[in-house]
C-alpha cells in the first residue's frame, strides 16, 4: 500500500508539472554540460563520463523521477527493448535520476535489464546543469531526453512526463543525425 501511495504521489507531481508546461531549458545547438557520475550497469558499479562516450558517438541522455515507480519501469524496459537500435546508430544510452547508487543496482538488472547505464545524481548537480528538475516536486527530476552529439552540442530535447514517446523520439533524432553527417 505505502508502495501505491508513493507511486500515485509521483503521478500526482507529473500530472501537476504537464499542468505547468515545464519544458527543458536547454535546446538543440546549446552545448550539453559536461558530467560524470557513478553509475550502475548490470549491477555494477563504475564512473560514467560524458565527455569519454561522446568520444565513441552520440548519448542519449534521459532523466527520470525515480527507479521502480510505474512510469520509470515502462520507461527503462523500452529503452532496453531498443538498445540495438541505438547502439546500430553508435550511441550510448545513460539515465539520470536522484536515486542511491543501491537502489540503481537493482534497476540496473531488474528494469534496465543489464542493458544500459543508470547514473546516481544524487545532490542534483547533473539535473540543474540540464534544467531537468520536476518543478513541482523538486527532489525528483523531470522526465527529459537529450541526444548529444559528439562535438557536445545537443541535437533533440523532448520533455514529457509520460513515458511512451522518448524512446521513439530520440531514436528518430538519432537516426536524421546519422543522415545528416
Amino acid at each position: 500500500m505505502k508502495r501505491f501511495v508513493s507511486t500515485l504521489a509521483i503521478s500526482c507531481a507529473v500530472s501537476l508539472l504537464v499542468a505547468s508546461g515545464a519544458m527543458a531549458a536547454l535546446k538543440a545547438g546549446d552545448k550539453a554540460p559536461d558530467f560524470t557520475a557513478q553509475s550502475s550497469l548490470g549491477g555494477q558499479v563504475s564512473t560514467f563520463s560524458l565527455a569519454d562516450a561522446l568520444k565513441k558517438g552520440p548519448v542519449v541522455l534521459y532523466f527520470y523521477p525515480a527507479a521502480f515507480t510505474t512510469g520509470c519501469t515502462i520507461e527503462a524496459h523500452l529503452f532496453a527493448d531498443a538498445i540495438d537500435r541505438y547502439k546500430a546508430l553508435g550511441a550510448t544510452v545513460i539515465g539520470v535520476s536522484n536515486d542511491k547508487i543501491d537502489t540503481l543496482n537493482k534497476f540496473s538488472v531488474s528494469e534496465c535489464r543489464s542493458k544500459f547505464a543508470v547514473a546516481a545524481d544524487t545532490d542534483q548537480k547533473i539535473m540543474k546543469s540540464y534544467d531537468a528538475v520536476m518543478t513541482i516536486k523538486s527532489d525528483y527530476a523531470s522526465r527529459t531526453s537529450y541526444v548529444i552529439a559528439p562535438d557536445k552540442s545537443i541535437i533533440y530535447e523532448y520533455s514529457s512526463p509520460s513515458p511512451d514517446k522518448h524512446v521513439e523520439n530520440t531514436l528518430q533524432a538519432l537516426q536524421q543525425w546519422v543522415k545528416r553527417k
